[in-house]
């Protein structure tokens, strides 16, 4: 471990278990993933569990620096306040009893703060949130740390809770991590030899996020899968198991003249993250595929509006965001208006996609 310059920097001596809490979405979750790497370099021998909604947990599931991921179901208010009751004094009575010596939170989320209260870990730290939280926040946990106003990557003010604590990341131990697991690396393997794909010898395209405000026009799609097709390209075309994501697919496929083997609908997380690895580059929006890519090494070619590059961009992987400069992007807002439409994605036209994908592929050495 490296020296730290902090008065109150954490004695790793103390911590033998951690937990991770981020209650969020699939891409935010598997942002999370460098953090557990560096933090099991930095403390040979820890064991670190996360804890997440239970449906996000394939993003960590198999992380070679996790020991065990606990899970909220989402479900659990459905059922009623005695099922919740229960099920969130049983999740409590499975946190104690593992004795964590330091708790890390991820989000604004107040469960996390009253966990810690709950847990009494040596040391918690939370990014710091005066206007909301206040100092009931504040003296929840032993750190906290502010970010700056400027964009930063998500993954480095993931690690900035780290640095809060006396514990500086190698690069070399910042790279996305997902484990696709054996039995979703032979699914992929029985698809591509179905469908007489090699391996490295296909784009994958995901038309498809669960924010509508994200996507790109259908048509806009359509003409681009054509034009791939058109410069010799084998195509893969994936979706989420969404009514709304798969009526988009549908109706992309439904303009297209070129032959595209339709996976929408067909993939667990898994799977999708096992061929997306075997992919020659993934095309997609600002989505938890994309993240994926980043997370398998997979050069990707990302269509970004009113989210930030800087701050969700794909994350140490050969790549190119194709985007239109309004003056108004990245504004983060639902669409212009709060429409769900965002203008200055419907603006990119397929040949901007094209040209950014003959360059990423003639960076990566390879013939377009």
């Amino acid at each position: 471990m490296k020296e730290s310059y902090l008065a109150d920097a954490i004695d790793p001596a103390q911590v033998r278990r951690a937990l991770v809490i981020k209650l969020r979405h699939h891409g935010d979750v598997l942002l999370t993933s460098p953090l557990f790497t560096v933090l099991a370099e930095q403390i040979p021998g820890i064991e670190i569990d996360a804890l997440v909604y239970a449906d996000t947990a394939p993003m960590l599931e198999d992380h070679p620096c996790i020991t065990q991921v606990h899970g909220i179901d989402r479900s659990w208010k459905r059922q009623g306040l005695k099922v919740q009751w229960q099920q969130e004094r049983a999740l409590q009575q499975r946190l104690r009893r593992r004795s964590y010596d330091l708790i890390i939170h991820l989000t604004e989320h107040a469960r996390g703060a009253r966990l810690v209260r709950r847990l009494k870990p040596c040391y918690s730290v939370a990014r710091r949130y005066r206007a909301k939280r206040g100092n009931w926040w504040r003296r929840s946990f032993t750190h906290t740390y502010t970010i700056p106003k400027k964009p930063r990557h998500t993954i480095e003010v993931h690690l900035d809770a780290l640095r809060r604590l006396g514990l500086y990341p190698d690069m070399a131990h910042r790279r996305l991590v997902i484990e696709p697991g054996a039995a979703a690396t032979a699914r992929a393997e029985q698809l591509l030899e179905q469908f007489s794909l090699p391996a490295d010898g296909y784009l994958l395209i995901h038309p498809t996020s669960r924010w509508l405000f994200k996507g790109w026009s259908r048509k806009g799609f359509a003409r681009l899968i054509d034009g791939l097709h058109e410069a010799g390209h084998k195509l893969i075309m994936t979706a989420a198991p969404d009514d709304r994501e798969m009526e988009i697919a549908r109706a992309i496929l439904d303009m297209c003249n070129a032959p595209v083997v339709d996976l929408a609908g067909q993939l667990s997380l898994k799977e999708l993250a096992a061929l997306i690895d075997r992919a020659r580059c993934f095309i997609g929006l600002d989505s938890v595929p994309m993240h994926i890519a980043a997370a398998t090494s997979t050069p990707c070619v990302a269509l970004f509006g009113p989210s930030d590059e800087q701050t969700w961009g794909p994350w140490m992987v050969p790549h190119r965001v194709v985007s239109n400069s309004f003056s108004c992007r990245p504004c983060g807002l639902d669409g212009c208006g709060n429409g769900k439409v965002s203008d200055c994605l419907m603006a990119i036209q397929p040949e901007q996609v094209i040209t950014a994908l003959e360059a990423l592929l003639a960076e990566a050495g390879r013939d377009y």
